[in-house]
């Protein structure tokens, strides 16, 4: 009816409309229709312009009083216009104002969900008002059912028609009319339908009924299927001691005459009759960690079916350490390590990030061998999960090119109080680094002292090269300060006090043998020599050609 959005409301049981252009402008001009939105007129409903923001009415359908309410202003107080469309009507309506109409659906059918209905509507040539006592329902007849009072039933189709004929319901290629329902018991009866169903309030009564001549089944013994186990508090991961709570489900079947066969996998066994129907849950409690395979199998003459999960039972962790080495050489393989504590063999996933890399590498073993292509510090962190507890640690790797080991060995009364943890190493590893520092006066940030796990007590002290300095001169530095370390170690000078009144003495594990050197200082030998061989090739080529000459 109007081109724009407007606010409308219903006076007097639909006699009277009202609308009003819902806009961001005021307005002072109000339409009206009394004959079902057919014609419209205008009404000035106040002398200065308001904006709109919604129309009320009186409470009761029959009133013709209505208020406008809105402001003059952006900044002014609510205004309320009171609009009486009363005097605008001479008289009450009377049984010859109004006129019979029949309800009908677009295709002109006047039977709708099965019945007939008639209302009273005014006539569009009465100027009156209907009143309180107005009723529009004046009767209501049931149809006869046709064919278009029933729809398909569930797992059936409608096919396209044919021009003699209208369509047919047909069963879809995935679903079997004459199955048994799933709640069908063994001696009870169930009917199979006809692909039709009335449609839900529909209340027509007699001529068509498509739903006749259902076909009378007795229901089968029907073999369990879709056996289902399922853990009450959700989760596969419990800790040794702790309940269990198992919940067995079917889908399908009969389940009077059906037998369950339980298994927890931990030896417990045990056969249940009427366990889906009953609902009763299996409560246990597994005492020892590992891996437990819960099956029940559920049989009858018809069938089986089995239903299996596994439940991971651990102790929760306690302690996580990496252990590294703290200096490796370019391109050289370490062993990462993770130490944990309760060890869960199987059962736990460790997720390792390198740098600052956000994809982890996952392993099933505690243990990671990788190299490091470039220069300098290098954090590694491992994470360890073993079903609801999580831990992680982290080392920081110092990556260089070039550097020294020294193999060392402690006096035997170290292994009596060497408890083989990581933090004793550490410690034992700090006193023998700060005592060679002081001795040779030997920077400590240049050395660092690795005690390995394991008996009997040994260790490499790593010393770095210096950094800022010529690469002829570091050399020279390096060599120095071997000298002065092993002079150190061989006079028996490098010794701490250990409880029990022992004093533990370091020395070199073979004082005859030189440092280890890992790095590659030795390309740049490699490249002269081989620039050498170059030369002495060119030269004799040259001499050969001469004498031929």
């Amino acid at each position: 009816v109007f081109e724009e959005e407007h606010h409308i409301l219903y006076l007097d049981h639909g006699g009277v409309i009202v609308a009003i252009k819902d806009t961001s402008i005021p307005l002072k001009i109000l339409k009206f229709s009394i004959d079902e939105g057919q014609t419209w007129s205008t009404h000035n409903f106040t002398s200065t312009s308001v904006f709109v923001d919604g129309l009320l009415s009186e409470p009761g359908d029959e009133t013709l009083v209505m208020t406008v309410f809105g402001h003059i202003s952006y900044r002014s107080d609510w205004e309320l216009v009171k609009v009486d469309f009363r005097p605008s009507f001479p008289r009450e309506c009377t049984d010859e104002d109004y006129e019979s109409w029949d309800l009908t659906n677009l295709q002109g059918d006047r039977c709708i969900m099965g019945q007939q209905r008639s209302f009273r509507k005014r006539k569009i040539s009465s100027w009156c008002i209907k009143g309180k006592s107005f009723t529009s329902a004046l009767t209501s007849k049931v149809c006869e059912c046709v064919n278009t009072d029933f729809l398909c039933d569930y797992g059936f189709e409608r096919s396209a028609p044919l021009k003699s004929e209208s369509s047919k319901c047909f069963a879809d290629f995935w679903f079997n009319p004459e199955a048994p329902p799933e709640d069908c018991v063994l001696g009870q009866a169930y009917t199979s339908s006809t692909g039709y169903r009335k449609v839900v309030s529909n209340v027509c009564e007699g001529g068509v009924d498509l739903q006749q001549n259902l076909a009378h089944h007795m229901c089968p013994l029907i073999a369990p299927k879709g056996l289902q186990i399922s853990i009450r508090e959700e989760s596969l991961a419990v800790r040794p001691g702790e309940d269990i709570t198992f919940i067995v489900r079917q889908e399908q079947g009969d389940v009077l005459s059906t037998k369950y066969q339980v298994d927890l996998g931990d030896g417990f066994k045990a056969i249940y009759v009427n366990l889906t129907m009953t609902g009763e849950p299996i409560r246990h409690r597994y005492e020892n960690p590992g891996i437990y395979r819960v099956s029940v199998k559920a049989e009858n003459v018809a069938g089986h079916d089995e239903a299996v999960v596994f439940v991971q039972v651990n102790s929760p962790l306690q302690a996580l350490n990496l252990e590294v080495v703290p200096v490796i050489g370019r391109n050289q393989e370490v062993n990462l390590t993770a130490i944990i504590l309760p060890k869960n063999p199987n059962l736990t996933v460790f997720y390792w990030w390198i740098g600052n890399n956000l994809q982890p590498l996952l392993t099933l073993e505690s243990f990671l061998v990788t190299k490091f292509a470039e220069t300098g510090d290098v954090r590694v962190t491992v994470q360890v999960s073993c079903g609801s507890s999580m831990l992680q640690d982290s080392k920081v790797v110092h990556v260089f090119d070039h550097f020294h080991v020294l193999p060392l060995k402690f006096t035997k009364h170290l292994d009596m109080y060497n408890p083989d943890i990581p933090e004793w190493r550490e410690d034992i590893g700090r006193v023998v680094t700060r005592l060679l520092a002081k001795e040779t006066s030997i920077p400590e940030e240049t050395l660092m002292t690795v005690v390995k796990p394991g008996l009997p007590t040994v260790a490499d002290l790593h010393v770095l090269l210096p950094a800022n300095q010529p690469k002829k001169k570091r050399s020279i530095t390096s060599d120095k300060r071997i000298a002065a370390i092993k002079q150190a170690l061989n006079a028996h000078n490098i010794s701490f006090f250990l409880r029990g009144g022992y004093w533990v003495l370091v020395t070199l594990a073979d004082s005859g043998s030189d440092s280890q050197r890992i790095g590659g200082g030795s390309g740049y030998w490699a490249i002269v020599v081989l620039f050498v061989i170059c030369l002495v090739s060119v030269g004799a080529f040259i001499l050969y050609k001469f004498k031929r000459q």
